[in-house]
């Protein structure tokens, strides 16, 4: 089995049921893996500008989400510059987990995009 090129690193929290399933597909394929607990550090600008320009801010914005909900965002309508703001001040908005792997990004569970990663068939 071929590992990916570049390192993987997934940034999710440790309490997030979709971020467990991230890092248990990796692990199950011996596939190394950067764990950033957003829980303890918040996730940089500059590193949430990566994911949004290759997703777009509304693939970020996971609209499950309590926060979603009790801030009433479904109601609200906001450009891309407002959602990144509302993202990088309210990290429980975002569709966990991001994963890197170099240029390559996903947001929320994305199985069929790691196995391309990994090349898997």
């Amino acid at each position: 089995m071929k590992s990916a090129a570049a390192p993987i690193q997934v940034f999710g929290r440790k309490d997030s049921r979709e971020t467990q399933k991230a890092l248990r597909f990796f692990k199950e394929r011996r596939t190394p893996v950067s764990f950033v607990d957003l829980g303890t550090r918040p996730l940089a600008p500059t590193e949430l500008r990566r994911f949004t320009e290759r997703l777009g801010s509304r693939a970020l914005l996971d609209s499950d989400a309590k926060p979603y909900r009790e801030l009433g965002m479904a109601y609200l309508s906001m450009g891309d510059a407002e959602i990144v703001e509302r993202l990088l001040d309210e990290p429980r908005l975002l569709r966990l987990p991001l994963v890197r792997s170099g240029q390559r990004v996903s947001a929320g569970s994305a199985e069929a995009t790691w196995r391309e990663w990994l090349r898997e068939p």
